[in-house]
């Protein structure tokens, strides 16, 4: 056998042992949907990209005054950051609508919404001050999902809209915040922390 001969048996045992490694892990996971593949962590935010539009950290703040609430009829502020990406064209928001609120209230002017080029727009509750301040530079604007309804609780997601001038419709599920001490309620698409699921920790899958 030449040198050449033997380094090429040499690979292609490396590349038919990963290949078999491959194939073991992809019949240990077969036929499984874990828990994480159907839920969106209620901490950071969730995120959506759409034509030049990047949306990151959106989530409904968990309450943090007698302001807000996330009892039904209540009002929550709405969190996000909207990125243009576009070099050379503006963006502008028009509005947020969702079916797990009365109406969505996007405070300050119209013009307020829109995004230059490569910059962002952002909500949350510091929003509220940014708004009595006009020396501040920051570009935000205060989103509030008013008489909210059942199901918005921490660690569930809802589905939220954003309707851009150029981008279009962009569906988020949108994450409520947990907050620092609340209990986590869990949905039909969560699981039972309690219940068994196929593969143990212990299982080496």
């Amino acid at each position: 056998m030449t040198a050449l001969n033997a380094s090429t048996r040499r690979v292609a045992t490396a590349v038919a042992l990963a290949a078999a490694a491959a194939i073991s892990l992809s019949a240990c996971s077969a036929g499984q949907i874990t828990q994480t593949a159907t839920q969106v962590a209620a901490v950071n935010g969730n995120y959506a990209n759409q034509g030049d539009v990047s949306l990151r950290n959106v989530h409904i703040v968990f309450p943090q005054s007698e302001e807000y609430s996330l009892e039904p009829g209540g009002t929550a502020a709405l969190a996000f950051t909207a990125v243009n990406n576009d070099e050379h064209r503006s963006e502008r928001l028009g509005r947020i609508t969702t079916d797990y609120a009365k109406s969505v209230t996007i405070a300050g002017e119209a013009g307020g919404r829109v995004i230059e080029p490569q910059t962002s727009l952002g909500a949350g509750v510091r929003a509220a001050t940014v708004l009595d301040n006009p020396e501040d530079p920051t570009q935000l604007v205060l989103v509030t999902l008013d008489g909210i309804k059942e199901g918005v609780r921490p660690g569930l997601t809802v589905p939220i809209t954003f309707t851009f001038e150029r981008a279009g419709d962009i569906t988020v599920q949108v994450p409520v915040d947990a907050g620092p001490t609340t209990e986590r309620h869990e949905s039909a698409a969560s699981g039972s922390a309690g219940s068994e699921s196929h593969g143990s920790s212990g299982g080496g899958h």
